[in-house]
């Protein structure tokens, strides 16, 4: 594994505790230590506003758009569907796995199940139960948008993901694999642009800190288009020339288990708009 990271990172000072032995907490700590030396100007909170945070205009610019954000009325279908009855009467607040205060907590290893279970996979999981037919993981129209306002009933609430227990522990360990793995045609990891490369420019945007990402997804792009954090890794492996995996993988729930953790601490902020 170190080895691995030397080849991604180039960053000595991660390579301590982020080794085959390390835990998750001592992941966390290394990771906010490498951007607290690369970016000392950057506080913690900060990092809720992604690649926003190297540009003082930028982040300005985009305040001036949230006053009035252009997804309003994509937005209000969300609240829409989160509002309506099922057929039984209930509603998705009523299954108390969803909804206000929870987004913070996903994803989560569930035991029962031998698996990490995602925000997305709750929300079917509710519909199942009160016996609606569950929404596909890609639909942006349906899953993503109803995703976006359920989530930004949590904002505000600390990321606040666990890894506890050795199943658990096994599935972080693959995902933070994943993050630092090189792979397609261009042979990029997660951990090169958001880690070794993290504030330089691609064409005319800043690459992103990994810092933050896991508490603004579901982001609004382009206007009313809505893209799920799971969406955004179809996205991503498909611009390194690899094969992405299909969105709700054991692959990307594993990945997102690993990179939330790392936010872990941050406030929500659902949902965003991006560019």
């Amino acid at each position: 594994m170190k080895k691995l990271l030397l080849a991604v990172i180039g960053a000595s000072l991660l390579l301590g505790a982020m080794g085959a032995n390390a835990t998750p907490e001592q992941d966390r700590k290394e990771v906010l230590e490498f951007y607290k030396n690369k970016f000392p100007n950057l506080k913690f909170d900060d990092y809720v506003n992604g690649a926003l945070g190297f540009s003082a205009d930028a982040l300005q610019q985009y305040k001036a758009i949230m006053e009035f954000p252009p997804y309003d009325s994509e937005f209000d279908k969300g609240k829409k569907m989160w509002e309506t009855p099922f057929k039984n009467g209930k509603k998705y607040a009523d299954c108390g796995n969803v909804g206000k205060n929870m987004a913070g907590h996903y994803p989560y290893f569930d035991e029962k199940l031998g698996k990490v279970v995602t925000y997305e996979m709750a929300i079917n999981s509710c519909r199942k139960a009160n016996g609606e037919d569950e929404f596909a993981y890609s639909d942006m129209k349906t899953m993503g948008l109803l995703t976006a306002y359920s989530r930004s009933l949590s904002d505000g609430m600390k990321m606040s993901v666990k890894v506890e227990g050795a199943k658990a522990l096994e599935a972080y360990e693959k995902g933070k694999q994943f993050f630092y793995q090189r792979r397609g045609q261009l042979s990029f990891s997660c951990g090169h642009c958001h880690m070794q490369q993290v504030g330089t420019t691609l064409r005319t945007e800043y690459l992103s800190p990994a810092l933050g990402h896991a508490v603004h997804w579901p982001e609004f792009r382009g206007g009313d288009t809505v893209t799920t954090l799971q969406t955004r890794y179809v996205q991503c492996n498909r611009q390194v020339r690899a094969a992405p995996f299909k969105q709700g993988s054991e692959e990307y729930n594993n990945l997102e288990y690993f990179h939330s953790y790392i936010s872990n601490g941050l406030p929500m902020q659902t949902p965003v708009f991006r560019k």
